[in-house]
């Protein structure tokens, strides 16, 4: 049995793995719904793919919320719109666009 300190240190390890490869490129995540659905969503955190902040925007009129850790927001690229996953929640995750890096 795994102890909850193992567990803490797994996820942000899992959290760190998929927020880098977010912002990075876009990728497929099959995870399991808080009501119990399988839900596959291609999303992404990549600078230009993801739209800038408006005024008139509700979220930026409300207090924002603290940031919680087992939570991944995110651009769901087929909706148009920001989502979220649980990180304990996701089965796969996995690239399906990213650009190349030239270097100079």
């Amino acid at each position: 049995m795994m102890h909850l300190l193992e567990r803490v240190i797994l996820m942000t390890e899992d959290r760190d793995n998929y927020m880098n490869m977010l912002t990075s490129g876009v990728c497929e995540v099959t995870f399991t719904k808080v009501n119990g659905d399988k839900r596959v969503m291609t999303c992404t955190l990549l600078e230009g793919m993801i739209p800038s902040a408006e005024k008139d925007e509700p979220i930026t009129q409300k207090k924002v919320r603290a940031v919680n850790p087992e939570v991944i927001p995110c651009w769901d690229t087929t909706a148009e719109g920001w989502r979220s996953f649980r990180v304990d929640s996701v089965q796969e995750c996995k690239y399906v666009y990213r650009p190349k890096v030239y270097s100079v």
